[in-house]
């Protein structure tokens, strides 16, 4: 039923995989789902599928791929195959990822502070000041209740039982949590049975906790009741589902730029009943678009005047202004040095080993070895922009070589590791798919919470690495289950 012979592991023997480790008996997590797709037939589990994408399609869960001629909004495929974490794997992971939002959260305070990372020679200065993401227009200034990265996304792979690796932070405006609830809701409705006898903890408690998390960071003398909105680019952005889908289970306003305005440095949502005043914004809205008098002149997706407000400490955006510099990947690979730079502690989560292609040794040594290695752009993100040297044609390569040689400071390298792989339904069939798994963290005044489980992305295509749902990956639920 379930057979490793039709995974490429890029020259990479023997993967990890979820259900059986590096043999054939199923490890505990997965002993119920083991039985379970032993004793469903194979059609039935097809049929159970094909239920899914039509519950998916009718409740309109969908994303935009950009650029795409046809503009067609695509549905991101849900396998009913889950991935199983069990509590303890988790709370070593959780652990590692509240040090590592903790740490990013002091960078970002420091480098827009009194630069002490900078001074000390721990991460070179040009990376952070003259990155394209670091926002001078927020130097000095310190948001409402000191938290930058208040939703991280941790992107995290496997590569055998307890090696963990982080792929990559998201600090600007993660998405994919509304999958991440979806995906439960959808085997919770098909799989009942099998979900109480897993025992799996819950996900749905996120908007509550992603509410509070909002309303923790209020400004002073509007923590009693503050105006939270969610602010989106609209509806032909990729993840406007998620914008929907996150203000209504919170209960709070889903605007767009010319819903609010701003009059003596406080911002207003315009009502039927007239001004109401808004305190805390969970803004899906890139930096450069959100202030046309800050940032680019001719955005219309902003709000005129809403830095001031911003710097006069009268509202809170969440994610903070200037949070990209932590995205960048050149800052990722100091990931180490900055966590034991801010919590004097060993990171328990460990990085890609990541060779800096603005540095002439690791440039030459990429250069050399760029049909076994991952190349990706410092600021890229979607799976694009990158090279995936094991499956790349001859063509590629010489044309990533000819992109280093001109800017190698835009661009860092990895080894292909050999990522976990999960059973996924795949034509009928169970068989072996690569995934990845994107935590969210939540980060208030009033302290961090992790949701068990996050949100596992799977390459649909054999022996595929690239998972992202733009590069046609599709998504699982994940399960937390007792040891």
């Amino acid at each position: 039923m379930y057979s490793h012979a039709s995974s490429d592991l890029f020259r990479t023997p023997g993967a990890f995989d979820e259900m059986s480790g590096f043999g054939n008996e199923a490890r505990t997590p997965y002993r119920e789902v083991r039985r379970w797709l032993e004793e469903t037939p194979q059609d039935l589990l097809q049929t159970r599928g094909a239920q899914a994408e039509h519950l998916f399609r009718r409740t309109g869960i969908t994303f935009s791929v950009y650029g795409q001629a046809e503009g067609a909004e695509r549905l991101i495929p849900f396998d009913i195959v889950p991935r199983v974490l069990t509590r303890s794997e988790w709370t070593r992971l959780e652990r590692g990822l509240v040090q590592r939002v903790q740490a990013l959260n002091a960078f970002l305070a420091d480098v827009y502070g009194p630069r002490e990372i900078l001074r000390a020679g721990v991460v070179p200065e040009d990376l952070v000041l003259l990155n394209p993401q670091y926002q001078l227009a927020v130097v000095g200034h310190a948001p409402t209740k000191g938290v930058f990265t208040h939703i991280a996304g941790i992107d995290l792979v496997r590569t055998g039982g307890d090696d963990f690796y982080v792929l990559e932070d998201n600090a600007r405006t993660p998405s994919g949590v509304s999958y991440m609830l979806e995906n439960r809701e959808m085997m919770m409705r098909l799989f009942p049975e099998l979900l109480g006898r897993a025992r799996v903890a819950p996900v749905e408690t996120y908007p509550d906790l992603l509410l509070q998390t909002l309303r923790s960071v209020a400004p002073e003398g509007r923590e009693e009741d503050p105006g939270i909105v969610v602010l989106t680019p609209g509806h032909y952005n990729s993840a406007f589902f998620e914008h929907s889908f996150l203000a209504d289970k919170m209960g709070v306003e889903l605007v767009e730029g010319v819903d609010l305005f701003v009059r003596d440095d406080i911002v207003y949502m315009r009502t039927t009943e007239g001004p109401r005043r808004v305190d805390v914004i969970y803004r899906r809205v890139d930096d450069a678009f959100i202030d046309p008098l800050a940032f680019r002149p001719d955005s219309t997706l902003g709000v005129p005047g809403l830095m001031s407000a911003y710097l006069a400490g009268n509202v809170a955006l969440c994610n903070a202004v200037g949070t990209g510099v932590a995205d960048d990947k050149a800052i990722y690979s100091y990931m180490p040095e900055i966590v034991r730079f801010y919590t004097g502690e060993e990171p328990i989560l460990k990085n890609v080993p990541t060779w800096r292609c603005r540095e002439p040794d690791a440039l030459r040594e990429v250069l050399g070895r760029l049909d076994q290695l991952v190349v990706k752009e410092v600021d890229g993100s979607g799976g694009y922009g990158m090279l995936v040297g094991p499956h790349a044609s001859r063509g590629q390569i010489e044309a990533f070589r000819h992109k280093l040689l001109a800017t190698p400071e835009k661009f860092i390298a990895q080894p292909t590791l050999a990522l976990s792989t999960c059973p996924t339904l795949c034509d009928g069939r169970i068989e072996p798919r690569h995934v990845d798994l994107r935590p969210f963290v939540l980060t208030g005044a009033d302290g961090v919470r992790v949701v068990p489980g996050g949100l596992t992305r799977v390459a649909l295509t054999p022996g595929s690495l690239v998972v992202n749902s733009s590069q046609g990956g599709g998504t699982k639920d994940t399960w937390v289950s007792d040891d």
